[in-house]
């Protein structure tokens, strides 16, 4: 009846065959939140960013809800507008 209990939520999403997917989701709705957070901090707009970084309001909207259809291009480029550094990293599992 209780087949996951004691083993770990990423197990189970691994064993579903959608841990990258959800890893890939989460992480690209935290760095919205993120780039949210420093908007907000330092009174930046959407339309502001955009305009920083020479794109559409609908592409910054894309950004911060996490559309996981978002470049690595383009969050460097929302990141720079926000004066923020989008550092990337591999580690191992």
């Amino acid at each position: 009846m209780h087949d996951h209990i004691g083993e770990t939520f990423d197990n189970f999403l691994a064993e579903q065959g959608i841990l990258g997917e959800c890893s890939e989701a989460a992480l690209q709705r935290v760095l919205g939140w993120k780039l949210q957070q420093a908007m907000a901090a330092q009174g930046v707009t959407k339309t502001e960013l955009a305009k920083r970084m020479n794109t559409s309001r609908s592409t910054v909207c894309r950004v911060l809800n996490g559309n996981t259809g978002v470049t690595i291009k383009t969050l460097s480029k929302a990141a720079q507008a926000a004066n923020l550094n989008l550092v990337l990293g591999l580690t191992p599992r």
